[in-house]
């Protein structure tokens, strides 16, 4: 959906660039599976959107923006404002991707009906494609409540965020055969309630595998398998914004270097008078 916004292009930073790329849809994606690998990284500004979105099929406006925009020790204090703000910020930033976004702990578990009405909210106020929620058997009756509605859902099963208090930590699963038979359970019940894509986080490998052959929608892997119909991670762990990445994560560069220096040497310009110069200066053409 391309932003309604109109915007001044000669004041204005946030202004979308005009592109013939036509904006992926989500029955295109449940098509790739098995074709070719689904590439997701995560958005939560304007800006960021339009750097990845050429390069994407999918944009998670993820509830990870919790920890990594607001400094919060887990996703659960995140909310519905703070979701519905950044999913349209990064909806105005792209125009190829699909832009999912995550449902907050707290806005959907209760029943069927308090999930379609946040779901709702969602894409009225961001204009997303689709949301993603968490949780496997015990939500499939809502996965199946929200697609016969008209909402495209991504599940979300093995290691859950979300219920990290529950779980007691963010370890990967899928260690002994209970909880294996449990994952593999869970990614069944999700695909057949209509979930268009399914991210499988914090697996073990051959569980993944499984999994992905398992279910009639694609996977996507984060701590997974590279067998799975694609992959996400969170673009700042990616980009090195962070002295700590998971073990799961490929560093592909080092942001917070380059971010560091910059600072230090625009610092030092500023302290021994070097900035501004003629270039940045407006002078009075008399």
């Amino acid at each position: 959906m391309m932003s309604t916004y109109t915007i001044d292009t000669s004041t204005s930073r946030a202004n979308p660039s005009p592109t013939p790329m036509k904006r992926l849809t989500v029955p295109k994606l449940r098509e790739m599976k098995g074709r070719e690998p689904i590439v997701m990284l995560t958005a939560y500004t304007m800006r960021m959107a339009q750097l990845l979105d050429p390069h994407c099929d999918i944009l998670l406006v993820g509830d990870s923006l919790g920890q990594v925009i607001y400094g919060l020790p887990t996703t659960v204090p995140v909310t519905m404002e703070m979701m519905c703000a950044h999913g349209a910020a990064v909806v105005r930033g792209s125009w190829h991707s699909v832009v999912a976004v995550d449902m907050p702990f707290g806005s959907y578990e209760a029943n069927p009906q308090q999930a379609f009405e946040s779901a709702a909210r969602i894409l009225k106020e961001t204009g997303a494609a689709a949301v993603k929620l968490e949780g496997g058997e015990a939500m499939a009756e809502t996965i199946a409540f929200l697609t016969a509605r008209g909402i495209p859902v991504i599940g979300h099963v093995g290691l859950t965020p979300q219920a990290v208090n529950m779980l007691g930590g963010y370890r990967a699963r899928g260690r002994d055969e209970a909880e294996s038979d449990k994952i593999l359970a869970d990614a069944r019940a999700v695909s057949e309630a209509g979930c268009f894509l399914l991210v499988l986080e914090g697996v073990m490998e051959e569980i993944a595998a499984e999994a992905t052959r398992a279910v009639a929608c694609p996977t996507i892997g984060i701590g997974a398998s590279a067998s799975c119909d694609g992959q996400v991670l969170v673009t700042e762990d990616m980009m090195g914004l962070f002295e700590r990445t998971p073990r799961f994560v490929k560093r592909y560069d080092d942001l917070a270097g380059r971010v560091t220096a910059a600072a230090a040497a625009y610092a030092d310009e500023v302290r021994n008078r070097g900035f501004p110069g003629e270039e940045q200066i407006y002078r009075s053409k008399k």
